[in-house]
């Protein structure tokens, strides 16, 4: 039976490019999308930018442009890129639209309506320079609990502490650097709390993966907040209705842009918007997003939905982050790689595709590229198995059958292995198993590349009383291969148009898979696809490299000062007053083994350690260095750590020690390391 979908990624932010780990997201929805298409079902991929708020406002400032012209130059990059890597949205459109506005005003109403809608006044703080309330990622100061530096407005990720930002000791702006001041204000909130008991439900009926069900209970267990879905003006965004000077925060109106997004597309297209999205709708809608913003789809957006009389989510799909040669992306090392600059160097986008389908797993786990990796699957798989075969096999048919294949085969029996597994691949796809899929797909591969090397058609076209054995075993192979770029499509599109074409055929549908291919012309072979150079990487990578001198702050500029717009740098932190040796005895220094290292929900800069002391036994450890080490990249090595400074208990839970980092003038964070031979549990003298 025929189903239809509505499917949705995440709407890129309209204030940056699109980079190799946006690209994650993109090609596995791209990937699911065609092949629910090429299974026949009504499946339509909607998209957007993500156009409003304080950031974008800014970033036009600085430029001295429109956030309207800002917004517009990005969204024709950010399809330029898209369409460079092959995704095939449906409708690509912005959240700054008229449908988006008319959307999101209708939610709230009826919200509100509810009785959902909770109006108050609050504290917040305020740039007296640039005459702004501040987002809390705009300010920064010092931890109230812990004294922590250069802590955010909302969090600590020295010691986990949760807080105002009108609790910031020392506060400044990020925008201005000037000191805020408190101002009240009145702001609407959604009562997302009063919704706890349907989304205690709903978040336990299959609509998620289990392991981000279960991440909701966590968040049930801390209790649901009532959610700040207001801003006060200046901000670029569209204003609250009845509410002159109030805008809607952009994590409301942005995931309505799915909903904008394709009341455009249905208008354009004579399709019946309420249809799809009614609260008694028959149809599927997917969302595929990334894990660090399961909080917004999972819990605001189907109560959004929910009580604004609008159908659920049938699933919510989230995967986990990027890393390149197994650390975070990093600019320094130019592995911070955007779109635009893989494909300047002539990089073919299916051999990306291709990588991170043979990574991806349906899990919410995080995927390596790594590049030595990267350059050997794809020259290995797509060009020594896949493109081998017809390589291989269909010049014979040109020069000894003039191009037509045989018009029977008497051994079917590999082209029927073949055959049958549609369904187990199928199941695969379905499930977003794409690396199942392809070891399938490989295995096939490696059985038809031996089928031909058993045959050798290149010794049968020696022998005159062979032709017809030459005829059947490279038909057969061919076969094999349609059957392959087939199961291959839905990853690899533009090459399998590349097939269709020198095969002669129609695109490739899943049932095509049933059919025998005999008694067909085929077209002259021309080569379809090249290996990776490694050079070519080399150079991406080479391009992609910044030189990252530190920028000095701006200092902090009192209220006295704010109307002179005055900043000044800050002086370079002088060396900590001395201690004597006894003070230094106190401190009881070990080696140990890092064992497990994970990413911590919520932190950026955190990483959860549990560290192996030998005979000391072990300890958790949070450590603020996400941005220099991926987790996979620590576990092993060993380190030094603080043995007997006191448990500090953070909300991520109990860290029980401190593992020592050094970090200075040049960019990076570097844990110290002792050198081989060093035990853990040893004590450092």
């Amino acid at each position: 039976m025929s189903r239809q979908i509505l499917v949705t990624s995440a709407l890129p932010y309209a204030n940056g490019s699109i980079h190799l780990g946006h690209l994650v997201e993109y090609i596995q929805t791209d990937i699911w999308v065609r092949f629910q298409k090429m299974r026949g079902h009504d499946c339509r991929y909607m998209c957007a930018d993500d156009t409003h708020g304080t950031a974008i406002m800014l970033r036009a400032e600085k430029e001295g442009i429109t956030p309207e012209t800002l917004i517009g130059r990005v969204w024709d990059e950010h399809t330029r890129d898209f369409a460079g890597f092959h995704i095939g949205f449906d409708h690509y459109y912005s959240t700054h639209s008229d449908e988006n506005r008319e959307l999101a005003s209708t939610i709230y109403l009826r919200l509100k309506e509810a009785g959902l809608i909770e109006i108050k006044t609050i504290a917040q703080l305020f740039d007296p320079v640039k005459n702004l309330f501040l987002p809390d990622r705009f300010i920064k100061g010092e931890c109230p609990k812990c004294g922590a530096a250069d802590q955010y407005g909302d969090n600590c990720e020295a010691c986990g502490a949760t807080y105002s930002p009108t609790e910031l000791k020392n506060p400044v702006s990020a925008v201005s650097g000037a000191t805020p001041v408190h101002k009240d204000s009145e702001h609407h909130f959604f009562k997302l709390g009063a919704c706890e008991a349907f989304l205690r439900e709903w978040t336990t009926s299959g609509s998620l993966q289990e392991e981000a069900a279960n991440k909701m209970q966590e968040w049930f267990a801390s209790g649901l907040n009532n959610w700040d879905i207001s801003r006060d003006a200046p901000y670029f965004g569209f204003e609250i209705p009845g509410a002159p000077g109030k805008y809607f925060y952009v994590w409301l109106d942005a995931p309505v842009g799915y909903m904008a997004s394709f009341a455009k597309y249905a208008a354009d297209h004579g399709l019946d918007f309420n249809a799809w999205w009614d609260a008694d709708s028959k149809t599927e809608l997917v969302h595929f997003i990334g894990k660090d913003i399961l909080y917004f789809h999972a819990l605001f957006w189907p109560a959004m939905l929910k009580y604004s009389g609008h159908r659920l989510p049938t699933a919510i799909y989230a995967h986990g982050f990027l890393t390149v040669n197994g650390q975070k992306m990093s600019k320094s090392r130019g592995t911070f790689i955007t779109a635009e600059s893989y494909l300047a160097q002539k990089l073919n986008p299916e051999w990306l595709r291709y990588y991170y389908a043979a990574k991806l797993n349906g899990s919410m786990e995080d995927i390596d590229l790594n590049l030595d990796d990267f350059v050997a699957r794809v020259n290995s798989d797509l060009v020594g198995k896949f493109i081998n075969i017809a390589s291989r096999t269909a010049g014979f048919i040109h020069k000894n059958f003039n191009g037509q294949l045989a018009d029977g085969v008497e051994n079917i029996e590999l082209i029927g292995a073949f055959q049958a597994a549609a369904d187990s691949i199928a199941a695969h796809y379905e499930a977003r198993d794409y690396a199942k899929a392809l070891r399938e797909i490989m295995a096939l591969a490696d059985r038809a590349n031996q089928y031909v090397a058993d045959e050798k058609p290149w010794e049968l076209a020696k022998k005159p009383e062979a032709v017809y054995r030459l005829h059947e075993v490279c038909t057969v192979a061919l076969n094999c291969f349609r059957l392959l770029t087939l199961y291959l499509k839905p990853v690899l599109p533009k090459l399998a148009e590349q097939v269709e074409a020198f095969l002669d055929i129609p695109p490739l549908a899943w049932d095509d898979s049933q059919s025998l291919f005999i008694r067909r012309r085929i077209n002259a072979y021309s080569h379809l696809m090249t290996r990776i150079d490694p050079a070519t990487i080399a150079a991406m990578v080479d391009a992609n490299k910044q030189n990252l001198e530190p920028t000095p702050a701006p200092a902090p500029v009192r209220h006295a000062e704010a109307q002179a717009h005055a900043t000044q740098p800050v002086a370079t932190a002088p060396v900590s007053e001395t201690i004597n040796i006894d003070d230094f005895a106190k401190i009881d220094l070990r080696i140990a083994r890092i064992a497990e290292a994970s990413h911590v929900e919520g932190a950026d800069k955190l990483l959860r350690l549990t560290l192996d002391l030998g005979e000391l036994g072990t300890r958790q450890v949070f450590a603020g260095i996400k941005s220099a080490y991926a987790p996979e990249a620590l576990v092993g090595r060993l380190t030094v750590m603080v043995a007997n400074l006191a448990p500090r208990k953070m909300k991520f839970g109990m860290s029980e020690g401190m593992v020592l980092a050094a970090s200075g003038d040049a960019p990076g964070l570097f844990i110290l390391s002792p050198d081989s031979g060093a035990q853990p549990g040893m004590k450092v003298k």
